[in-house]
């Protein structure tokens, strides 16, 4: 059952569309990830969310309540901003009694709160720690838990782990996800990082210049894209250009630089004629250079653990990326490609682009 909804929801800012008719429903405990490209909207959005900016139209719905004129204490969200925006002169659990001090929470039940979301956190025991003795995960994870303190309806998150080194991100990202999972909390939040999204998202919204591109789970935004944008954005690409022949007997015939390919496993389009081809690495593979194959020079290998990712550029100049066994051949070598045996998911053909 809907709990959370956006329904077209826009925002402009000086004559520039920041959101634009944006309408998206999350249930009750959803986690939703807004990905995009840096001026998408996503942080806007949040703000939008959480009442720190009004809306030039459209509603904001939690369950049967329009709380679009609502001010932000309110609301009941609770808000983890991208720098924490913790006070450094007060200990944390000063900082976590911060939010609850200000809706005139005081006392035993003040004490109650404090220690509950401490708890959920993994901080118990660490009321009295200064903020720069903390970790930038800690610190996190303080932040997490003032805006779970007040026991909100709706949790939003900017950008969560863009302050943390590649190291801690992994780490912080399932304690994050076990976290709100546990508690069960309805949680918007934003990165412009796919493996975030994925990782943390039930469901993963991309947007683009204020718009929704299309809303799914990671696995259905990665085998198949609503349009090029999504395709590109999402997961490892290339591009080629090709020419649409019709059915086969093993799926669709397309023609690519004067070698016609075969492509199976659901790969279906109503294009005919010229078109784009948006293949993963994983849906082509290295082959024998005989006639038949697409012709190619490796031109970069990368190790990727158990298996090597291949830059190649064919003869007409096009450039792919193939996942292939480690070491199988190197820079410089004349190879063919060929769809693997499995392309499905990972080959989608999109008009062609203008010239």
């Amino acid at each position: 059952m809907t709990f959370l909804r956006l329904e077209d929801l826009t925002k402009r800012f000086d004559g520039v569309t920041a959101v634009d008719r944006l309408s998206l429903s999350l249930d009750r405990g959803e986690m939703l990830a807004l990905l995009g490209p840096s001026g998408s909207g996503k942080t806007t959005t949040l703000r939008l969310l959480a009442g720190f900016e009004a809306p030039d139209g459209g509603r904001v719905w939690v369950e049967n309540d329009d709380v679009t004129g609502v001010e932000p204490v309110a609301r009941r969200f609770g808000m983890v901003f991208q720098h924490y925006a913790l006070f450094p002169h007060l200990d944390v659990g000063e900082n976590v009694a911060f939010g609850l001090e200000s809706l005139g929470v005081r006392g035993d039940e003040l004490a109650r709160r404090l220690a509950r979301a401490l708890s959920l956190v993994d901080l118990a025991g660490f009321e009295r720690r200064r903020i720069g003795q903390l970790s930038g995960g800690q610190q996190q994870r303080v932040a997490l838990a003032r805006a779970l303190a007040p026991e909100p309806q709706v949790l939003l998150l900017d950008e969560p782990l863009s302050n943390l080194d590649p190291s801690l991100r992994e780490r912080t990202r399932r304690e994050i996800r076990e976290l709100i999972r546990r508690v069960g909390i309805t949680t918007v939040f934003v990165t412009h990082e796919q493996d975030e999204a994925f990782d943390l998202g039930d469901r993963v919204a991309v947007l683009r210049a204020g718009r929704l591109e299309q809303v799914g789970s990671p696995e259905d935004l990665y085998a198949a894209p609503a349009n090029e944008f999504v395709a590109e954005f999402v997961g490892r690409s290339s591009s080629i250009a090709v020419s649409v022949v019709g059915p086969s007997d093993r799926g669709l015939r397309v023609a690519v630089e004067g070698v016609e390919w075969d492509l199976t496993e659901g790969v279906a389009s109503p294009l005919r004629g010229p078109a784009l081809m948006l293949v993963r690495p994983e849906a082509l593979r290295l082959a024998a250079a005989t006639p038949g194959t697409l012709m190619a020079r490796v031109a970069e290998r990368r190790f990727t653990g158990s298996a090597s990712l291949y830059t190649v550029v064919t003869d007409a100049g096009a450039v792919l990326e193939v996942s292939g066994p480690p070491r199988s051949v190197k820079p410089g070598d004349r190879i063919g490609v060929m769809p693997s045996r499995r392309a499905g998911g990972g080959i989608h053909l999109f008009p062609p682009r203008p010239a």
